[in-house]
């Protein structure tokens, strides 16, 4: 995964104005300060990117849409964003969603401390096919909280340190969409269709079995699943709840978790190693997991060679 670090600081509006519009899409200047100063640091993961901006700056910019969806966390001063005839400003401490990616909008900071993260739709495809987000506000403020001190572990550690490692910068982020989909109102809460649950079907399930297992190795998604199951996510998720009573990215960790099993009884290298090379970014969680199915530590099984 393509993995960019960046900062840029300007002190003139329109070099602002165009760091914005390089990062968001094409959007024009209408109200700012002068003399402002303000930084803007990247960091983008193959078609994901996080960038944090602050300063002493003030604008309003008109924004077409960005065809992606940008999330924030607002650390401090005020953001504001209208699109639809609503307006909403998101004061310091409160997360959101910017603007539906098809629509355009207005936007504007002062004095921020703003944090964002854009998904592109392509991204959320391949954990959730076709779910869309519906609200610009997450569930509570405890979700809002889980949700963003998931972004910045993700941000801050698991991405920078294992981008050369596939599998966990894939299960990084997996995680990173599953949470924003499980904090932000979306359509994937809908009830299965009746085509859902014509192919839900015993056919269905144990193609994607095969598929998880020659290919536990790679990096491969919910949406690769069941695109070699030949049905949809949601009916592939019905499948595997109706007869094996777990998810399709579950069983993968499970055959995962079995490949490892089997390193580590070969001696395969070392604990941290092994952890890494079946998509475990913290051993400690590849320990406990080990741990649950096996009832016995990887260092145990290890050394018991």
């Amino acid at each position: 995964m393509q993995h960019v670090e960046q900062v840029v600081e300007v002190t003139d509006l329109d070099a602002a104005h165009e760091v914005l519009n390089a990062a968001y899409g094409q959007m024009r200047l209408n109200a700012g300060i002068e003399h402002p100063h303000m930084r803007m640091s990247s960091r983008i993961h193959g078609d994901i990117r996080f960038d944090e901006l602050h300063g002493h700056i003030s604008l309003e910019v008109s924004v077409d849409p960005m065809r992606n969806y940008v999330f924030g966390h607002n650390g401090a001063g005020v953001v504001y964003y209208g699109s639809g005839g609503e307006d909403r400003f998101w004061l310091p401490g409160e997360v959101f969603l910017s603007a539906p990616p098809e629509s355009s909008f207005v936007g504007a900071i002062a004095d921020p401390r703003l944090s964002t993260v854009t998904l592109p739709q392509s991204v959320i495809d391949e954990v959730a096919d076709g779910a869309r987000f519906i609200g610009f506000r997450p569930a509570s403020p405890q979700v809002a909280a889980a949700w963003w001190s998931t972004c910045v572990h993700l941000r801050d550690v698991v991405l920078p340190h294992f981008a050369d490692n596939p599998l966990v910068a894939a299960n990084a982020i997996g995680l990173l969409v599953s949470t924003t989909l499980a904090a932000f109102p979306n359509t994937t809460h809908a009830a299965p269709t009746s085509v859902d649950r014509r192919d839900a079907h015993p056919r269905s399930m144990r193609r994607a079995v095969a598929f998880i297992e020659d290919n536990a190795a790679t990096d491969i998604s919910a949406a690769d699943i069941a695109r070699a199951a030949r049905v949809s996510i949601r009916a592939l998720q019905l499948a595997f709840r109706r007869y094996l009573g777990t998810t399709p990215m579950a069983y993968l960790r499970g055959v995962r978790l079995s490949c490892a099993h089997e390193d580590l009884r070969a001696g395969n290298g070392s604990v941290t190693e092994i952890a890494a090379r079946w998509g475990y970014a913290r051993p400690s969680v590849f320990a406990a997991h080990y741990r649950a199915a096996y009832d016995i530590s990887p260092s145990q099984t290890l050394r018991s060679r």
